[in-house]
């Protein structure tokens, strides 16, 4: 039989709704960050720099992407004959098929596929947070303590904290009280949503409970565990750690990237984070461009003037083009004479000549005041922008637009442009 000590799952099946068009055609854990990375590429190489060789990645949600990305997993050396990366979708079996319906449900969906490496412990993690975390400190203080569970901790404001799920500590570090997205929370220390099982009470747990509709760890395992008396420990961490749930969180992060001492570095040698790379020709910047404070991806070519911006690979920004703290991805091209400002521009998206993003006063937007909002021009996948419009702050677009969906040449601030379907 084979035998593994731990083992990760993966959770990478969300939709990530509330960054609304960033991921009508795509999962979050497959959303472009820092240029040239995608979300998901942080905990796949946090697992291979913590000599974790086996990972299960569930996946659900618009799943192309992610599926293309991860491959057999050769830039994360997860491509092994025993072990390695394995892509987990929901599938039909006999007597039923389902969704994954919860996190804790898609876990218990694949007990075979734990089962088959019989671990001795199982790591679950999510899909969409950007942080640098070396698992095996988190899996010797699971073993110090004579720990069930260990879960992931992080400190936050208070006011922050009914997000997330809180727990309470004696002075040993074992939680005493869980409590998943109080009213009124009781501490500021939040479930990261990381979690070590010992696996043999993870497995008795996912099936007493496989009844359970939606069944979720922080809704249903935990608490059960808890419970029946279960040691369950937590393992406080104090690095950088953002969940980028959120069109501002998501922009904030990526800004970070470029500040002066940016507080999470991709430059370290020591913790390397690896992703697919394309066979692309270098960068180009022209002799009459101007940069600064920016990440350029390769195969990107600058004409104009970027600053304080984050630009992924295969870029064109023409000539005459201002842009300034926005975030570019993949494939873009930003015709001459156009000004962007605070925009996220999705990948393969064609703006024409002398356009404008990010103009006039900023008013809360009209059909998703929550999701579009911080002051941002949020503009999804494939999408075309025709020449001389203008576009306000938080607004949304999507498809292939034409001059007539622009009254008098603008889309006002708080306005948005859905040509494809119902998303919003």
């Amino acid at each position: 039989m084979i035998r593994k000590e731990m083992i990760a799952m993966l959770l990478a099946g969300g939709q990530g709704s509330r960054l609304g068009v960033l991921t009508s055609k795509v999962a979050k854990p497959a959303v472009a960050f820092g240029g040239k990375y995608r979300i998901i590429d942080f905990p796949l190489s946090n697992c291979i720099n913590s000599g974790i060789d086996t990972v299960g990645v569930l996946t659900q949600y618009q799943p192309l992407r992610l599926n293309t990305h991860i491959g057999i997993g050769i830039p994360w050396d997860l491509d092994r004959n025993i072990g390695g990366v394995s892509i987990l979708p929901p599938y039909e079996k006999s007597g039923n098929s389902e969704w994954y319906t919860g996190t804790a449900n898609a876990i218990y969906q694949n007990l075979e596929y734990m089962e088959y490496y019989n671990p001795e412990y199982i790591l679950i993690l999510g899909g969409d947070h950007i942080y640098k975390m070396d698992y095996e400190v988190m899996l010797d203080f699971h073993k110090s303590k004579g720990a069930d569970i260990t879960i992931a901790t992080i400190p936050v404001p208070l006011e922050e904290a009914s997000r997330f799920g809180v727990v309470i500590t004696d002075s040993n570090k074992q939680i005493i009280e869980f409590e998943e997205k109080p009213q009124n929370p009781r501490s500021n220390l939040a479930s990261m949503g990381i979690y070590i099982f010992s696996w043999k009470l993870l497995r008795s747990a996912l099936i007493h409970l496989s009844d359970q509709a939606g069944c979720d760890f922080g809704k249903h395992v935990i608490p059960y565990c808890h419970k029946n008396g279960n040691r369950i420990f937590a393992y406080e961490y104090n690095g950088y750690w953002k969940d980028v749930g959120t069109l501002g969180s998501y922009h904030e992060s990526n800004m970070e990237l470029i500040d002066l001492v940016p507080e999470f570095n991709l430059y370290e040698e020591f913790w390397k984070i690896y992703t697919k790379s394309d066979a692309i020709p270098p960068q180009y910047i022209s002799e009459n461009a101007k940069v600064e404070r920016t990440i350029i991806g390769e195969g990107s070519e600058i004409y104009g003037q970027v600053y304080n911006s984050v630009i992924g690979t295969g870029v064109y920004i023409g000539e005459n083009v201002i842009v300034r703290d926005s975030i570019i991805m993949k494939s873009v091209h930003i015709g001459e004479g156009s000004i962007i400002n605070k925009s996220i521009i999705a990948e393969g998206v064609h703006i024409s000549n002398n356009v404008e993003l990010g103009c006039g006063d900023e008013v809360p937007n009209i059909v998703e005041p929550n999701i579009y909002s911080f002051g941002l021009v949020t503009i999804g996948d494939k999408s075309y922008i025709p020449p001389g419009v203008k576009v306000g702050k938080n607004t949304a677009i999507y498809g292939q637009t034409i001059p007539e969906d622009y009254p008098n040449g603008l889309l006002a601030s708080g306005e948005t442009l859905i040509k494809v379907g119902d998303i919003i």
